[in-house]
């Protein structure tokens, strides 16, 4: 692993030190799990703008959207 020194606001720094503390794990540990979820949710962010871009370039038709309308009828138990 590497050391990387951050500038954090003294609030910031307190809530992450009881957060990590209730949670059982450190500070590093909490830092780290906060900026892979952070990442993550940049990459869905991204994925969501990127399928946005493609509906507005190749807008769909009722035409495709109706073939699966049977399929969201759900069946009677009678």
């Amino acid at each position: 692993m590497r050391t990387v020194q951050m500038t954090l606001d003294e609030a910031l720094v307190r809530d992450v030190d009881r957060a990590a503390k209730r949670l059982g794990t450190t500070r590093s540990a909490f830092t780290r799990d906060a900026l892979r979820s952070a990442l993550k949710q940049v990459k869905i962010r991204e994925m969501e703008a990127k399928h946005r871009e493609g509906y507005v370039r190749h807008p769909f038709s009722s035409r495709e959207i109706a073939v699966w309308e049977p399929e969201q009828v759900w069946p009677d138990d009678d």
